[in-house]
């Protein structure tokens, strides 16, 4: 039978739940933003003189009724009942992202944005904390820098997630650390960037990001980008810790103490 080790930390277990409680608010809350304008956009500005738009959310009256519609670079898609238009069919509202999907469900712009900015400022500080922590305790270095042995295991490591099979040793593999690498170090300071730049009162503090970043409406484009990548990795992360045992990975972020394999040649009973 494997040993029990312990895995997470307190600090780790404490800023991993900081992050997920977090990031879910504000996802919902910037949804509830981006209703106001259900459009994303590349370039300094935005509005009828331009046509620079990448994705746009739309309502209109046609023959056979209200549709909704959603247009990605160009190309348009009827997606009534879900995005652009959405609720039951006797009761349509013409909304970017439907009810369910933000935070307040009712349209309510001075909310979302006291929500999203309070969260912001919790991720941010937490990531912050986080990183000089594991800096000075030495954690970023011993379990999430990639090595060499890593550089060659990722084939096999890849082939084995597909094939969905799991090694329990107590160390992060190297898929987790490339993820949470790209999570950690590109794509939540990428947010927080991007958030900032598109904050008029942020330009006399830091009057070049915005045009570092291409934009306004370019940094408000990538903003929702990196939300729908964030998204993703949160759907692949679960489905992982359901198909790798979700009990032993829920008891390691929970309590810190983590079931491992057998030793080699020993059957697990």
């Amino acid at each position: 039978m494997g040993n029990v080790i312990y895995r997470q930390s307190a600090w780790t277990r404490l800023t991993h739940w900081i992050w997920a409680i977090a990031i879910f608010f504000l996802l919902l809350s910037g949804l509830q933003i981006f209703n106001a304008h259900p459009a994303l956009y590349i370039g300094q500005q935005s509005g009828f003189g331009f046509d620079n738009s990448v994705l746009r959310f739309s309502a209109e009256d046609t023959a056979n009724g209200p549709k909704g519609y959603t247009t990605l670079f160009g190309h348009r898609f009827d997606t009534t009942g879900v995005l652009g238009l959405s609720g039951p069919a006797t009761d349509r509202e013409a909304r970017g992202f439907p009810s369910w999907a933000t935070i307040p469900s009712y349209q309510d712009l001075a909310t979302g944005r006291v929500i999203h900015f309070f969260f912001a400022w919790v991720l941010s500080i937490t990531l912050l904390l986080w990183l000089i922590a594991s800096l000075v305790n030495g954690h970023i270095r011993r379990d999430l820098a990639p090595r060499g042995e890593d550089i060659r295991h990722l084939p096999r490591d890849i082939a084995d997630h597909a094939r969905l099979r799991f090694h329990h040793t107590g160390r992060y593999n190297t898929l987790q650390k490339f993820s949470y690498g790209i999570v950690l170090f590109i794509l939540l300071p990428l947010m927080i960037l991007t958030g900032l730049a598109m904050s008029p009162s942020m330009d006399t503090v830091i009057p070049f990001l915005t045009d570092v970043l291409g934009g306004r409406q370019t940094a408000r484009t990538i903003h929702f980008t990196v939300m729908a990548l964030l998204v993703l990795f949160f759907v692949v992360h679960i489905v992982m810790v359901l198909a790798a045992g979700p009990i032993n990975e829920l008891r390691s972020i929970i309590t810190g103490w983590y079931r491992t394999d057998p030793p080699t040649g020993e059957k697990e009973t």
